[in-house]
């Protein structure tokens, strides 16, 4: 009886270390996604399609709301889409979203609402958004929510051309200037 409970508690340990070991990958690669622009093939269950997106790194915490970018081909067709913590607005409704790159002159476009609140996407000029993401060191961003506040945040655009590349090229899209090989 004995010999069982020692045999128990050193699997017990060994697995917390288990546990512990892959935890740290998985916060390493987090950290990493957090902090810089990546490229990510998904699968949509649902719909059974794959996928491709660019995913922006999120902006420094405490300083700005917690906004993400994403540039996604889905079934060849570009979309472009953000993220945040908070509400944006319900399922197709419409709310103003502007980006600035570094100091030029801000554009305004209309956004629309997923299933998911804190969700919001458009399908129009997204590769006049790429491109203008591709000729910047910095992307200042707001979104006016449901509840009538304004969610801002500043991002990088370190990185930026090799994930939006991979996107435009996989959806066959080839810019103006760009070589896109």
């Amino acid at each position: 009886m004995k010999h069982n409970r020692v045999k128990s508690f050193r699997f017990g340990r060994v697995m917390g270390v288990f546990l512990i070991a892959s935890a740290a990958s998985v916060v390493a690669e987090t950290r990493q996604e957090m902090n810089s622009w990546t490229f990510h093939q998904e699968w949509d269950k649902l719909n059974n399609v794959k996928y491709t997106l660019a995913r922006s790194p999120l902006p420094p915490r405490g300083l700005y709301d917690r906004l993400r970018m994403d540039i996604v081909c889905k079934e060849n067709k570009l979309q472009f889409v953000l993220d945040a913590s908070s509400l944006l607005a319900s399922k197709d409704s419409a709310f103003e979203f502007e980006y600035q790159i570094d100091n030029r002159t801000p554009v305004t476009i209309t956004m629309r609402g997923d299933s998911d609140r804190r969700h919001g996407y458009t399908d129009e000029n997204v590769d006049k958004i790429a491109q203008d993401m591709l000729t910047g060191q910095s992307i200042f961003i707001r979104a006016n929510t449901m509840i009538r506040t304004v969610l801002a945040s500043l991002i990088s655009l370190e990185g930026v051309e090799q994930p939006i590349q991979q996107v435009l090229i996989d959806c066959g899209v080839t810019l103006p200037g760009k070589d896109s090989e």
